[in-house]
């Protein structure tokens, strides 16, 4: 009996120390990501804890510690760093390069066109610009380029109203708290935003190109491993072709 009883508890104790499968994912990915983890999820029955943020706030957690065991980042920069700070497995790989776009409340009159005249005739009647943080997200970071690289960074930078991440800056939009915004094709293009803004592709010769890296952190249990692998297959491309990315 008591031998038992020490096996139960031993159990027990391991079911309470055990840690979630916790996967970390770029805001711009919020949409695509879901389908490939539903995809995913009909080839095996994992369970994840997964978050949604921004790449910059999320590598500054794992530096401190975070649980993470997977980082979809919304960039190279932030997984790189992770790397050379003995942080991740490798490297990592690029699985999609991601594309800006401005977007405008469905009310904006006339329609933005995509030439720099236009957008900058937008900007001059907007209260409001909405941007992700460009010093946490790497969309945020290609909108100040494009901005600047355009000779538009003047015109803008006083209406300029900041989100934490790429998710936040497109609901500031999407509810009215800012006329135009720029945000990522895959969040742009999703049901929700689109009920409520139109956009337009800016070009993507004014800002270095959003190359998406993930980055797998030391001792990450097979079922991250497995994510990992499956986000390179030739089905979960797919799904990041349908949202607008580029894949590799």
């Amino acid at each position: 009996m008591r031998s038992i009883l020490a096996a139960l508890l031993l159990f027990c104790a391991q079911i309470l120390g055990a840690q979630p499968v916790t996967i970390a994912v770029a805001a711009n990915m919020k949409d695509a990501f879901a389908e490939i983890n539903t995809a995913f999820r009909a080839t095996s029955k994992p369970e994840f804890r997964v978050i949604f943020g921004s790449s910059g706030n999320f590598t500054a957690q794992i530096m401190n510690g975070a649980p993470y065991n997977l980082l979809i980042a919304a960039d190279e920069y932030y997984p790189l760093e992770l790397h050379k700070n003995g942080k991740t497995v490798d490297e990592g790989s690029i699985y999609a390069i991601g594309k800006l776009v401005l977007i405008a409340k469905k009310s904006s009159n006339p329609p933005i066109v995509n030439n720099k005249t236009d957008i900058a005739k937008a900007i001059s009647r907007a209260n409001k610009l909405a941007i992700a943080k460009p010093e946490l997200s790497p969309y945020g970071k290609a909108a100040v380029e494009y901005l600047k690289s355009e000779g538009l960074w003047e015109l803008a930078k006083d209406k300029l109203i900041y989100g934490d991440n790429i998710s936040i800056a497109t609901m500031y939009v999407a509810t009215g708290a800012a006329d135009l915004g720029f945000t990522a094709l895959s969040l742009a293009t999703s049901p929700e935003v689109m009920k409520h803004a139109s956009y337009v592709l800016v070009d993507d010769r004014q800002y270095q190109p959003i190359q998406q890296r993930m980055v797998l952190m030391k001792g990450a249990p097979p079922e991250a491993l497995n994510l990992y692998r499956f986000i390179q297959s030739p089905q979960a491309k797919s799904i990041l072709r349908q949202y607008g990315y580029i894949t590799p």
